[in-house]
């Protein structure tokens, strides 16, 4: 949902609590300097959190209506929510797919991004009650193969449910 940040209504939103220097050089925010603004300013997430996900649920619930009005309809319709637990949004989806990592790979895929893990970390369920909480899970630290058979094989089992 990243395409949110170029929302005027967003744009506008987010300047006039963290500054103009969130803004991006395309006229949208810039999403590192937000995000960087936003872990440092008491309650930045929480502002963040309160303005996009009711946006991110009406571009979802939308999308759904979309693709299931389609003839046929697709087998299988999947949402990345990142923050699925956290924002109580799991009993609004079938199923429930976690794909994790050992810790050492997360933290260097979010420093690789220039992001501070624990920051984000603390923020997120731990890995362990994630798995627990899911319907199915893997933990990604073979190779893109590997992950591939994976997600085939989760969506075999459910694309042939009636």
């Amino acid at each position: 949902m990243h395409a949110l940040y170029t929302r005027p209504d967003v744009v506008a939103a987010v300047v006039a609590r963290f500054g103009p220097e969130v803004r991006g050089a395309e006229g949208g925010v810039d999403r590192r300097a937000v995000g960087a603004r936003a872990f440092a300013e008491p309650d930045g997430i929480r502002f963040l959190e309160g303005l996009l996900h009711p946006r991110i649920g009406a571009a979802r619930e939308e999308w759904l209506r979309a693709e299931r009005s389609r003839v046929p309809p697709p087998p299988l319709l999947v949402c990345e929510v990142p923050l699925l637990f956290e924002a109580g949004l799991a009993d609004r989806f079938d199923a429930v797919v976690v794909v994790t990592a050992p810790e050492e790979i997360r933290r260097r895929r979010v420093e690789a991004r220039g992001q501070a893990f624990a920051e984000r970390a603390g923020l997120q369920w731990d890995e362990d009650r994630k798995v627990a909480a899911a319907d199915h899970h893997l933990v990604n630290d073979g190779d893109l193969a590997d992950l591939d058979a994976w997600v085939g094989d989760v969506f075999a089992a459910y694309a042939l449910r009636p």
